[in-house]
C-alpha cells in the first residue's frame, strides 16, 4: 500500500509561483505513473500533470508551458512546479499514483491518492 502525501500549499497572488512536492515512498517500483489533479470549487477533478516511470510526461493544455512535473528518485518525491498561477488555478491539489498506467491524466486510472493540499491564488 503506497502512501502519497502533498505539501507546499499555501496562498500566492496572480503572477506568482509555487511549488508542491508529493513524497510517494517506493513509487518508483509500486507504479507506472505518478499524476497531480485538481478540483476547483464547483467543478469536477481534473488531470494536471503526470510523469512515467520512464521519464514520459503529460500536461492538461490549461497549464502547459506554466507548470512542471518533476521526479527526484532519491527523495522518492514527485514535484509539480507551478509558474504564472492565475485565480483560475485555485483549487484543492492531489497527488496520484497508478499501479496499471494508461492514461494517468484519468483519475479513474490511479489507485492510491494523497489527502491533497490547497492552492489559492488572489488577484
Amino acid at each position: 500500500q503506497m502512501q502519497l502525501e502533498e505539501s507546499g500549499g499555501g496562498s500566492v497572488q496572480a503572477g506568482g509561483s509555487r511549488t508542491l512536492s508529493c513524497a510517494a515512498p517506493g513509487y518508483m517500483y509500486s507504479s507506472t505513473c505518478v499524476a497531480w489533479f485538481r478540483q476547483r470549487p464547483g467543478k469536477e477533478r481534473e488531470g494536471v500533470a503526470t510523469i512515467y516511470t520512464d521519464g514520459d510526461t503529460l500536461y492538461a493544455d490549461s497549464v502547459k508551458g506554466r507548470f512542471t512535473i518533476s521526479p527526484d528518485n532519491a527523495k522518492n518525491t514527485v514535484y509539480l512546479r507551478m509558474n504564472s498561477l492565475k485565480p483560475e488555478d485555485t483549487a484543492m491539489y492531489y497527488c496520484a499514483a497508478s499501479s496499471y498506467g494508461g492514461d494517468c491524466l484519468s483519475d479513474w486510472q490511479h489507485n492510491y491518492w494523497g489527502q491533497g493540499t490547497q492552492v489559492t491564488v488572489s488577484s
